[in-house]
């Protein structure tokens, strides 16, 4: 028997609650609702009253099909006010033993010792590396002999604001918040392999309000991002080009669309009824295409930009994994593969098992991935608790083998969460 653990993954397009146990080898999902999110733009809350009405009625559809009540779940997190820094912290260690986990406790603290901003709080706190003394780049220093511990760790913060307004909308539907996941973290669990992560690859969560970034480099998480365009604003485009109402445009889309201008004939065509005609009209389809076209290769141009603003941009050796609902549009991987000059694959959640139609897509990576990740931090939460109140004795949680190594594809060796 695994873990029950409850998911709901809250996007500007659509929320999805899923109820799994996690087991050793896969996860098994018990109940799923997915239902059109309202009230949310660009990962933020614009309407409080319709996005607690969403989440509401997704968590009743995965209740009716799991047949259990929820109460508490863990929730994913993006938007634009979402961001990151790289924090160092610095400790003597003077246990015979060697290092022990009060001490990376102890260094993990000094790196979250940052200057936030009124209005800030931090999110995650994930270690990249360790230094003992003079030995650079340790996963995991525990029971090393040394006297100077140093941690470089990855901040994430965000919006107090913004937090506690998606938390008033899960609790108005009678769900308590266990904790806010980052989406591209949740995406990466679910999606990247072991090798992907050792070699140097960047998740991108393409969503209908944001794409979501997180580059994880020698199996740890080295920068994230968050970039307030996604597959919306590629339906705005097609309305605006071809005077269109919003919902046929995301039909043609959906329909007709493709990124890649090579990929169609210059002879095709369409129709639909534009704002004003009384009867239908013929659309080019490479006047459709020409328009997405123009949006895709931005999205991938500000990704290129934030991977060399980071500074990592040369170590992701496995290159670019794509995800998220608008990830499928038809030549999305072409385009990123010759703008960004890196090798791209487009992934959606594996190793699941039970009620799992409808969550095979690259949609669902962020809902599947809180279930595992999130009991995983719940698990190293647990085991700092019992540290502290131990004081120097150690303790540890059982993870059992598999949530072990999951663990350690995330974090090299302890993490902290706000």
């Amino acid at each position: 028997m695994g873990e029950l653990v409850v998911g709901i993954d809250v996007g500007t397009t659509k929320v999805c609650t899923i109820v799994g146990e996690v087991r050793e080898a896969d996860i098994h999902v018990l109940g799923v609702g997915i239902e059109p999110s309202h009230g949310m733009r660009k990962g933020a809350v614009v309407d409080v009253n319709a996005l607690s009405g969403a989440i509401s009625s997704s968590v009743h559809k995965a209740e009716r099909t799991s047949g259990y009540e929820i109460g508490r779940a863990f929730v994913s997190l993006a938007g634009s006010h979402v961001e990151s820094v790289n924090s160092t912290g610095v400790v003597g260690v003077s246990n015979q033993r060697g290092v022990q986990y009060n001490d990376l406790s102890r260094a993990m603290d000094a790196a979250r010792a940052v200057s936030l901003p009124h209005g800030r709080e931090v999110l995650h706190v994930i270690p990249r590396n360790y230094t003992l003394d003079e030995q650079t780049g340790l996963r995991s220093p525990i029971g090393m002999l040394g006297f100077r511990l140093e941690v470089e760790a990855h901040i994430i913060t965000a919006a107090t604001a913004s937090i506690q307004n998606l938390e008033k909308c899960i609790e108005a539907a009678g769900v308590y918040v266990d904790r806010f996941i980052l989406n591209p973290l949740a995406a990466g669990d679910a999606i990247l392999t072991e090798n992907e992560r050792e070699a140097g690859v960047m998740v991108v969560d393409i969503g209908g309000g944001t794409t979501d970034i997180a580059m994880f480099v020698d199996g740890a998480v080295w920068h994230t991002a968050v970039i307030a365009v996604g597959g919306q604003h590629i339906s705005n485009d097609i309305a605006h080009g071809l005077h269109l109402p919003f919902e046929l445009a995301e039909a043609v889309k959906l329909e007709h669309g493709h990124a890649d201008l090579q990929a169609i004939s210059p002879l095709e065509a369409f129709p639909v009824q534009p704002f004003g005609e009384e009867l239908p009209s013929k659309v080019q389809r490479a006047d459709l295409v020409h328009i997405i076209n123009a949006r895709v290769a931005e999205i991938f141009e500000l990704i290129m930009k934030e991977a060399k603003r980071s500074g990592y941009d040369s170590l992701l050796r496995a290159g670019i994994v794509l995800t998220g609902g608008s990830s499928l549009l038809p030549g999305m991987r072409q385009v990123a593969a010759e703008t960004l000059n890196v090798p791209v694959r487009i992934a959606q959640p594996d190793n699941i098992t039970g009620m799992v139609e409808a969550l095979k897509s690259p949609a669902y990576s962020t809902s599947v991935g809180l279930l595992k990740l999130g009991l995983i931090m719940d698990l190293e939460d647990e085991r700092r608790r019992n540290l502290h109140k131990n004081g120097s004795r150690e303790a540890r949680v059982d993870f059992g083998g598999l949530l072990k190594r999951a663990f350690s594809r995330l974090l090299p060796g302890e993490e902290d969460e706000g």
